[in-house]
């Protein structure tokens, strides 16, 4: 480890709020802190919200001696109150503040964690709306900032802030320098908390019957961001997401090496019908999905029975366009690889929906993408309805 590198702490437990767990992860080891995600259960494998599972680097009581630069508790119930009632937990983050270095948290855990524990008094925080009644009861005072910053403690509201609070925390260790070489590759919404937009061309009904059955293929070096938002945002609408594995393993090391967990490998749905099939990106992640032959015929497939797919920052230039998906349609992709696609007259939309294909840029405009996904099914009222409960 170099010597300036930040080590960091993120505790995980059943029903933690996993796109809070996963961009935190991401981000900060993108911006080249030492994460390491602790599980507080018995076991390093969790329930996360949503039905999604995540690995553990460790569990928390074999590291309840080890000293952090920073430690930052995700959100999400009934994981927030595992949290709060885990005493190795509460004495790591108490010795923390009185020796002086960062804590943050999100969501339920400024309230049900940092307050209960006496380290908001007198404080300004924020967190999650239904919990701003309980961050005052705490003695802290509770404001409506997306992130707030107060001495050498951090807080934010929801998953739609996530990644604005971690890339604070970013500069929190590192400073603004490395804040900025961080944006150039999120690509952080320029206007957060706005109403989010899409561009549109063509426009065409995605259809389904009962409920939409998409698919959300992940490879080893997937985006785990972009990943983990389309199966948040979409389970949350209610669509039945089936996350599928590519390779042999239902456990599967994302891009920054947060551990994802597959329903069921690629191989057993190969043969099924979605009404989507929609892929996270990865600058190294996106061309291991090119060289899958089965999931390229299963994207040839769906777009010969006109059927809705899409993909999100590597994959439209390394999946969709050298298969000829793209032809006669707009698109965008990361800017790395914006090169690569044909027609380059969209690449600088955050996203664009053309008929039946859906393509983005990156981790800072994956909830959008997936808000979009959710209009095409349900409408724009219940794409709202999820912006504003995810604080987007």
């Amino acid at each position: 480890m170099a010597p300036s590198t930040k080590t960091v702490l993120i505790p995980i437990a059943h029903g933690t709020e996993p796109l809070e767990a996963v961009a935190m992860i991401t981000v900060l080891r993108g911006g080249g802190a030492d994460v390491t995600v602790a599980s507080v259960e018995t076991q390093v494998g969790v329930d996360a919200c949503h039905g999604i599972k995540m690995v553990a680097d460790t569990l928390l009581s074999d590291i309840t001696d080890s000293v952090f630069d920073l430690i930052v508790l995700p959100g999400g119930l009934p994981g927030g109150e595992t949290l709060k009632n885990c005493k190795p937990l509460e004495n790591m983050v108490k010795k923390q503040d009185s020796e002086g270095r960062l804590n943050a948290a999100i969501c339920c855990a400024p309230a049900l964690a940092l307050g209960t524990w006496g380290l908001l008094e007198g404080k300004k925080a924020t967190g999650y709306p239904v919990f701003m009644e309980k961050l005052a009861a705490t003695c802290a005072t509770a404001v409506e900032s997306r992130v707030q910053i107060d001495g050498r403690i951090v807080t934010s509201r929801g998953p739609g802030t996530t990644i604005e609070f971690s890339i604070t925390l970013i500069e929190q260790l590192y400073g603004k320098e490395k804040v900025d070489e961080l944006l150039s590759v999120l690509l952080v919404r320029p206007n957060p908390g706005e109403e989010f937009t899409f561009t549109e061309l063509n426009q065409t009904n995605w259809s389904f019957e009962d409920t939409p059955q998409i698919l959300v293929p992940i490879v080893e070096e997937s985006e785990e961001v972009e990943a983990i938002a389309l199966v948040d945002i979409l389970r949350r609408a209610k669509a039945n997401v089936v996350i599928a594995a590519v390779g042999e393993s239902l456990e599967v090391v994302g891009s920054q090496k947060a551990k994802l967990v597959a329903d069921v490998l690629l191989d057993d749905v190969a043969e099924k019908s979605f009404d989507l099939i929609v892929l996270p990106g990865g600058l190294n992640g996106a061309p291991r999905f090119a060289s899958c032959e089965k999931l390229v015929n299963m994207l040839k497939k769906q777009a010969e029975a006109n059927k809705p797919f899409g993909g999100i920052c590597a994959s439209p230039a390394y999946v969709f366009e050298p298969n000829g998906l793209l032809k006669g349609k707009k698109a965008t992709t990361h800017p790395r690889v914006s090169d690569k696609l044909s027609d380059q007259s969209h690449i600088e939309h955050r996203v664009v929906v053309d008929g039946n294909v859906i393509t983005s840029r990156a981790p800072g405009t994956a909830m959008e993408f997936s808000l979009a996904i959710v209009e095409k099914f349900y409408g724009r009222e219940k794409a709202l309805q999820l912006a504003k409960a995810t604080l987007v």
